[in-house]
Order: structure tokens, then sequence, then C-alpha cells
């Protein structure tokens, strides 16, 4: 039996929903318990309003968000607008409790405004316009967010204080990838709009913990691709680079020497035997009994350690460079689970800062 997830609705479509119940009520008009608001796909959504209310100059509304049966940290989180006239022409936004502020170039927002995406900015001000033609001032916020967004790559991007508000579709649809290389693609904009050119891609923690304290690089110029390896390299390969050092442990990247680039475990194999292999041909003896890469590495020598790991980071390299058409020279360093360096290929000097 096919188990059927549910769909939920980005914090751009709550917001949208939330600052349209508040211009309802500025309005005059009575306070609503759901709203409609126009997708961006053309059709239109009813979301439930949790609370509605208007003091003086200023009404306020809120919706709780349904991100369905997606595992979105801002689920169950409540998002809302405060609304009032305003003097200015069109709609005004603003960032309230929880709602981050742009600080770094290249994202889609310019520096100093809301970290309010382009789509959101539009559904909102459709949903208000709906209601109004007058000049709105939209304060968004989400209680908690600030908490929240310290466990996203918000801080990485730029973006202080608070989440983002996201969303090209209203919809968020459960256990997809477009979010994850969405924020990739960002990641990348953003440091090289902020003028880095010689970037530190790595698996997971082990290889950003090792970036930042073997080779004393700067956050910025680290992304955690984690597994989706053939979509950034080829964003990569685009970028104005100069040269690229992937960092992280062998069990992630000796996928890659085999064409596997998307390295989670559900849709590559192991990495073991293409270590263990290499690990025979050195030191003639079998790795049969070692069914992970960690193992392997901890039965070999000091010396055959470094063999092993030298040669694996440098197919490491050649995939990708490869994979770039030697658009930038490409250098490998693999750490171990404590994070002590395994083995490297390639110049690592322009790093070790």
């Amino acid at each position: 039996m096919n188990l059927v997830l549910r769909e939920g609705y980005t914090t751009g479509a709550c917001a949208a929903a939330s600052a349209k119940a508040a211009v309802t009520v500025l309005a005059g008009m009575p306070a609503p318990a759901d709203v409609e608001i126009p997708m961006p796909d053309g059709g239109r959504a009813v979301i439930a309003v949790e609370r509605c209310s208007i003091a003086g100059s200023r009404a306020t509304a809120a919706v709780i968000k349904d991100a369905g049966d997606d595992p979105d940290v801002t689920n169950g989180s409540l998002v809302e607008a405060c609304a009032q006239w305003s003097d200015a022409e069109g709609i005004e936004f603003a960032a309230g409790e929880g709602v981050g502020t742009v600080t770094k170039k290249g994202l889609q927002i310019p520096v100093g405004e809301p970290a309010i995406n382009p789509v959101p900015r539009r559904m909102i001000e459709n949903a208000v316009r709906e209601i109004t033609k007058r000049a709105v001032k939209v304060t968004i916020s989400i209680p908690g967010g600030d908490a929240i967004a310290r466990n996203t790559f918000n801080p990485r991007l730029g973006v202080v204080s608070g989440l983002s508000i996201l969303g090209t579709t209203g919809k968020v649809r459960p256990y997809s990838h477009p979010a994850i290389k969405e924020t990739l693609r960002c990641e990348l904009n953003v440091a090289v709009a902020n003028g880095a050119r010689n970037l530190v891609f790595t698996a997971g923690n082990i290889g950003t913990r090792a970036a930042l304290e073997k080779f004393g690089v700067g956050r910025e110029n680290v992304i955690e691709v984690s597994n989706e390896w053939g979509f950034m390299i080829d964003l990569a390969a685009q970028a104005p680079l100069e040269a690229a050092l992937v960092a992280g442990h062998p069990g992630k990247l000796a996928k890659l020497t085999e064409g596997w680039w998307d390295t989670h475990s559900s849709r590559s194999g192991s990495a073991a035997p293409i270590v263990a292999a290499m690990a025979e041909n050195i030191t003639g003896r079998t790795m049969s009994d070692l069914n992970t890469v960690e193992g392997i590495f901890e039965s070999l020598s000091p010396e055959q350690k470094k063999i092993v790991a030298d040669e694996l980071a440098q197919n490491v390299a050649a995939a990708i460079s490869v994979r770039v058409q030697g658009r930038f020279p490409v250098a490998a360093a693999l750490f171990d689970m404590k994070g002590v360096m395994l083995g490297s290929f390639g110049d690592l000097a322009r790093w070790l800062v």
C-alpha cells in the first residue's frame, strides 16, 4: 500500500494569509476565521486564522504553519502579520520578531532588507490587494524564529536575527530536495558575491570542523554539501572560482570516485569495498572481514593509512576535476571521525591561512 504524504504551506503562504487577515480587520471588516489567498501557480488556498485583532492604528493576525508531513523546522510555528496604513507607496515590508535581516550580498533581497524572498513578497502583496489598494506597512514576525534560525543555513548566508520567509510555490511538498538545493545555490552565490574564490566543499561536520580548525578558513568560505555533490559541483563549475578544496570523511567522499554523486546511503552503494580494494593492493592482505571505512583505516599502519588516503584523495579530486571539466584546480583532504587528517592531494597552501 502506498503512503500518500500530506502537503503543507510555506512560510510565505502563511505570511500572505496573516497579512490578508490583518488588513481585512484594518479596513474595518470582521475578523475572519480563515482567508483565501492566491497562489503562485494561479490556484487558491484557504488557510485558517489562529487569531486576529486591532488596537488603535495597527491590526494583527496570525496563522499556525502546517508543513504537512514534511519535517520542516518551522512546522507549528506562529506566523504573524501586523498591518498599518502607510504614507509610502505600495506595500512596505518590515521584519518583526524572529524574521531575519539580510547582511550579505548575493541573495535575492538587498542588504538591509527583511529576509522575505521575492515570491513571498508577491504573495503578500497579491493577498493584500484583494482587500485594499491603499499603501500598507506589513511587519512579519515568527515568535521564537531567532532560536530556530540558529539551526538553519541562515547564519552562513548572512541573514541575522531570525528566519527567512521562503517558498516559491506556496506549498511544502514532503521529503523533496528543492529546498536543500536552493539553499546550497544561495550559499554559493553569497560566497562568490562577497569575494570568495577558493572555496571548501565538505560532506558535513567532520569536513567543516577540519576546515575551520586545521586550515583556518573563514566559515563563509565553507559550504556543507551533505549528499548533493552532483548538484553542487555542477553549480561550482559555472562560478568564477580559482580553486576548490573537498574535505571530509572517506566514507562519503570515496563514493564520488564511483560516480555516485548523490551520496545518501539509500541512493548510493557502500564506500567500504572501494577503500578495501585500495588497501588490499597496498598491504597485500584481505580486508573482507572489515565492513566499514573507519575500520579499514584503523587496521592500517600509519604509513599505510597515508598511502591509501593520499591515493583516494587523488581519485576524489580527479573525479570532481572531470565533472567541472578542469575549469579550476581541485584539492582533497580526508579526515577520520576524530578530525585527524588521513591524507590529501593537491596544493593546500592557499587554504592554510
